[in-house]
């Protein structure tokens, strides 16, 4: 059954998978979580109002999620290049994957936040905390559950996105799912590829539940 599965290809597609899904949903986390944030303290009514930058990064967020995404690889092509010198591969390919998590995160981040009750913001502000110091110790923890559910959700999107660069020269399952098993007429490589993606979300997410239900206090 597994003649035509070659192990060693097999392997190195996986570890390029996980290297663009690792890169990618860090650099989505250390973009989605400040930019989420700012997305609520900023909106009228909140801890730093400033409506003109809450419409234009919301505007920002809203642009890049909704350019699908493998028109998103496309688009950003010459931006792959100019960073890390080359259009192929899973590092250029981790160009477009957080540019198109970071903006879906953040909007989860900011979902999260909205639903803390003002009571506890305004009783933080009563003692005297600082803006700052209610972003770090009341909004944060408070949302902290729904902030690492999202990013579950997020890491779980990006293997799927991983899966459909690799289509366009990005490397890593997708792309070895695509050139050495359906155009190679080799099922049990398609098939391979398929499980371990397959594998790879159940894993992420039973991580992420596990996760999410230890940090929460409720």
């Amino acid at each position: 059954m597994f003649d035509q599965l070659d192990t060693t290809l097999l392997w190195q597609a996986t570890g390029e998978t996980l290297y663009m899904v690792a890169i990618s949903t860090f650099f989505s986390a250390v973009i989605g979580i400040p930019l989420g944030v700012l997305l609520v303290i900023t909106d009228k009514g909140h801890l730093w109002e400033n409506v003109v930058i809450q419409r234009i990064l919301g505007l920002i967020v809203n642009l890049f999620r909704a350019v699908p995404f493998i028109v998103l690889v496309l688009f950003l092509f010459p931006l792959s290049k100019l960073l890390v010198g080359t259009t192929l591969g899973p590092t250029a390919a981790t160009i477009p994957l957080i540019a198109g998590a970071a903006p879906f995160y953040a909007r989860m981040v900011e979902t999260a936040i909205r639903e803390i009750d003002r009571g506890v913001i305004e009783a933080a502000q009563a003692m005297g905390a600082t803006r700052m110091q209610i972003v770090r110790m009341v909004l944060l923890p408070e949302a902290k559950p729904a902030i690492i559910s999202g990013l579950t959700v997020t890491c779980v999107a990006l293997i799927s996105f991983s899966a459909m660069a690799g289509i366009v020269g990005g490397g890593g399952l997708g792309d070895a799912a695509y050139r050495f098993g359906f155009q190679s007429f080799n099922d049990q490589m398609l098939y391979a590829c398929g499980l371990l993606l397959v594998i790879f979300v159940q894993l992420v997410q039973w991580c992420g539940d596990w996760l999410a239900r230890r940090v929460d206090k409720r």
